[in-house]
């Protein structure tokens, strides 16, 4: 549905902004705007993709929510459940999904909820204008002048913020629920 523009739309600024970041593959799924949930079918769906391309790392958002008026979508939060089933389905043997058992090697969260601080943050200063840009071609969503939040000015604060708790001039928070191996305690802080 979204607030602007509609599902053709959105489809054509998804391809758009994938293609600003240099991503050579996009897969979308017709799973309803505002009537997502974890289900068998779409964890399936979904494993089928992971089995196939075969991704060490997946980028999610949060599987919870916050509260009030900076709750997060309840879209997001279950696509986030959704990709951390999917990973586990991925890897079981006797699963009736196509291709290979694969084990990613890790979930990386994002879309934290208010009050909850990142346990690592990404310097994406290098890549910052790409990314603003990459977040202007979805234009129905961010730059639609019928909505009342400048979202581009409080992505660019979220990375602003980061970027500081970091140490670099932008930067992006990420959630991983697991520890982390170290091998060399160095590579902490190169």
């Amino acid at each position: 549905m979204g607030t602007g523009g509609t599902a053709e739309i959105r489809v054509q600024e998804a391809k758009n902004a994938a293609l600003m970041m240099g991503s050579d593959l996009l897969e979308t799924f017709d799973w309803g705007d505002c009537r997502l949930f974890d289900t068998y079918d779409r964890r399936v769906e979904l494993a089928t993709l992971i089995r196939k391309h075969r991704p060490e790392i997946i980028l999610a958002p949060y599987p919870g929510t916050g509260h009030g008026k900076r709750q997060s979508h309840a879209d997001h939060a279950a696509a986030g459940q959704i990709a951390i089933n999917a990973a586990n389905y991925a890897t079981l043997k006797k699963m009736p999904i196509e291709g290979e058992t694969h084990r990613v090697r890790r979930i990386f969260h994002y879309f934290l909820p208010p009050g909850m601080t990142p346990n690592f943050v990404i310097d994406i200063s290098e890549h910052f204008d790409r990314w603003i840009e990459a977040l202007k071609c979805h234009k129905s969503q961010f730059l639609n002048p019928e909505k009342s939040r400048d979202y581009i000015w409080s992505l660019e604060s979220m990375a602003r913020s980061f970027g500081q708790q970091a140490g670099c001039r932008y930067g992006q928070g990420f959630y991983n629920v697991e520890p982390i191996k170290i091998v060399d305690l160095f590579d902490l802080v190169k």
